[in-house]
């Protein structure tokens, strides 16, 4: 398969980022073809420690970095930070998520760094934006999801305790929205050959995507109703429907009667009928026929699977190769999630597993710099670089 059948295929990118939002932007440019070194600190990046490890590489970070390359520089070491700046210059992407002034501090900032690269595409990726009152507070994606009333919102919804949800949603939506604005800059650059510095904000990312919001801004009580959840013959079955429709629509299509008595407050009329919907939904003979019936009411339905479950019994998952084998860096194979991205004439998709610290150090910095074998092992005698290929 040639490299250039991806369509970033010739993008270099830096990603200085650590454990979600900054590194799934990364693989998803990876998984598009772009060339992605992965610049980690003497330390690693935390999520090295997260998961199964296999050959002393975490599920976690595989996860976010399968494809990438990576070279380990210490930037407290004048020697590290410059050649980070000779890389940049390089470079046509550089991805950072560190508290808003650290890249300033090692004097990497975007200012320092478009004059040496006057194309370079920055992505900041914060909790709060690079300024402001609340620039300097640690962001994680609990506390974005407290804060912007969505771990309120679903417990107000479940009758719960507020929990936090099962995913990182405010990473992962930042990395997104990350990837579509660096890409916005990028297209730009082609027509104006400038660079731009890209702030995304955490709160801001989630409160516009965000299908809630108008509710608030308009003062309004949201009208739509909730989907629900039914005990059914096979097991739950999810609603994804106010209850009003579905009660309308079985009305209409399997001649359901109404329960409530004459006079009944509103309250019993909905707790009557649920009960009726429920009672009818574990009524069939089989999970086909309750199926058959909820199409023939144009209703829309869903299975309610663990993630295992789903992986395992998901037709479309099989179907469109959602799942893919990678290098596991021990002789075998680990499964990831494949990007989403399918082209009618184009390739996409995570092509090498996930590297080890400093793996590609020599590679990048002849290729890239052309250093020769003598200056590299200078610097790594300096300790300005980490070399640990297992």
């Amino acid at each position: 398969m040639s490299q250039s059948e991806y369509p970033l295929h010739g993008i270099r990118v830096l990603d200085l980022s650590r454990v979600l939002a900054g590194p799934f932007a990364g693989r998803m440019l990876a998984d598009l073809g772009a060339e992605v070194v992965k610049v980690e600190p003497p330390e690693g990046d935390i999520s090295r420690i997260w998961g199964k490890k296999i050959s002393g590489i975490s599920g976690y970070y595989t996860q976010q970095n399968a494809g990438k390359q990576n070279i380990s520089i210490d930037l407290r070491k004048d020697g590290g930070v410059i050649l980070l700046k000779q890389l940049v210059e390089k470079t046509d992407i550089l991805l950072e998520n560190f508290r808003p002034g650290i890249m300033q501090r090692f004097g990497i900032d975007w200012e320092t760094l478009s004059q040496i690269n006057p194309g370079l595409i920055m992505t900041s990726i914060s909790g709060f934006g690079q300024t402001g009152p609340e620039s300097q507070r640690a962001a994680y994606a609990p506390i974005i999801h407290g804060e912007v009333g969505a771990t309120d919102r679903q417990a107000e919804k479940g009758n719960n305790k507020a929990t936090d949800f099962c995913m990182s949603f405010a990473d992962t939506i930042s990395g997104l929205h990350g990837l579509v604005g660096l890409l916005a800059a990028l297209h730009m650059r082609e027509r104006t050959g400038k660079g731009q510095h890209l702030d995304v904000a955490m709160v801001e990312a989630m409160l516009v995507t965000d299908d809630y919001a108008h509710f608030v801004l308009d003062e309004h009580t949201p009208d739509n109703g909730v989907s629900e959840v039914f005990d059914a013959v096979g097991g739950p079955i999810v609603m994804a429907a106010d209850f009003r429709h579905v009660w309308k629509q079985l009305v209409k299509v399997h001649d359901f009667t109404d329960p409530t008595p004459a006079g009944a407050p509103l309250t019993e009329k909905f707790r009557l009928r649920r009960e009726k919907v429920t009672d009818y939904f574990s009524s069939f003979d089989s999970r086909e026929s309750l199926v058959q019936a909820l199409d023939e009411a144009k209703l829309a339905w869903g299975e309610l699977y663990s993630s295992a479950e789903f992986i395992a019994m998901s037709p479309t998952v099989k179907h469109r190769k959602s799942l893919v084998d990678i290098d596991d860096r021990n002789g075998g194979t680990r499964k990831v999630p494949q990007s989403p991205y399918r082209y009618s004439d184009a390739k996409s998709g995570v092509r090498a597993g996930a590297p080890f610290q400093g793996e590609h150090t020599n590679q990048i910095l002849t290729e890239w710099l052309g250093l020769s074998e003598s200056e590299i092992q200078q610097l790594k005698d300096d300790k300005v670089l980490l070399f640990e290929c297992n």
